[in-house]
């Protein structure tokens, strides 16, 4: 299996880190092949400009991006450092985010990459999306650290289940883009652990790591539960944790998260 793992913190010596060397030294004992993307070394550009669509633009005078990127792909155009990133996504059959949980998502860097890494014409395009996405038939997972304790991230707690907190990863960009979602690995307020937890905590990922054909992906619907307006049908039961079926007149109160 070729892994990717795209490392998003600032201090390589942090547990992120840690994690994600965890990561490479498990799967590469189990005969995998590992490339770490490390964002913060690389000093990747995180803002999506005009630097990103060379040559002769479509219109002159207004950047429209997805037309733009689309217009690059095809002129086979892109810039080197995207081009380098776009060719490890090709390559691998699992994607992995290593990032610390900020402000309830990912570092700017990590979204920064996504935006110009995942460009329209290479990772999607018009009727290329979800259960047909281009990146099909690859998983995908997140890796994140918390500051606050896991209690915080269940549903009744005052930060949000995590699973909610991650949908624009897991279904905006991962299941999107066609991959499979595998559940979420978090470290929870590694911070404020010992050296023995934070150790268990390393020992526990990499257990999941080796065992990664024996977890089933997240459920997201299939297309086939949408109606021509891309909304789930009367009689569908929602499953996932952002979803819910007015048609049938449920409200987010009858949401659980036994399913997702």
């Amino acid at each position: 299996m070729n892994v990717l793992i795209v490392f998003a913190h600032p201090e390589p010596r942090s547990f992120n880190g840690a994690l994600k060397d965890t990561a490479v030294e498990t799967l590469a004992r189990a005969g995998h092949e590992v490339v770490v993307s490390d964002l913060y070394r690389l000093g990747w550009k995180a803002a999506l400009d005009a630097a990103d669509v060379p040559g002769e633009r479509l219109d002159a005078g207004f950047l429209d991006v997805s037309k733009e990127q689309e217009r690059v792909s095809g002129q086979d155009l892109t810039p080197a450092d995207i081009r380098a990133e776009q060719e490890k996504v090709a390559w691998c059959d699992l994607l992995i985010f290593q990032f610390p949980m900020w402000w309830f998502g990912m570092p700017a860097v990590l979204k920064g990459w996504v935006d110009r890494t995942m460009a329209r014409g290479f990772a999607y395009q018009a009727g290329r999306k979800y259960d047909t996405g281009m990146l099909k038939g690859r998983r995908a997972m997140v890796c994140t650290t918390t500051g606050t304790a896991g209690s915080l991230y269940e549903p009744d707690g005052i930060d949000g289940e995590l699973r909610h907190i991650l949908w624009p990863v897991h279904n905006g960009i991962f299941r999107y883009l066609g991959f499979d979602v595998l559940p979420p690995f978090a470290a929870w307020m590694p911070g404020r652990l010992s050296d023995a937890e934070r150790q268990t905590c390393l020992d526990d990922y990499a257990k999941r790591l080796l065992n990664l054909d024996d977890t089933p992906p997240l459920y997201f619907h299939p297309a086939a539960d949408y109606g021509p307006d891309q909304r789930l049908k009367p009689g569908v039961v929602a499953r996932t944790g952002f979803q819910w079926n007015p048609s049938d007149g449920h409200r987010h109160a009858h949401r659980s998260l036994s399913d997702d």
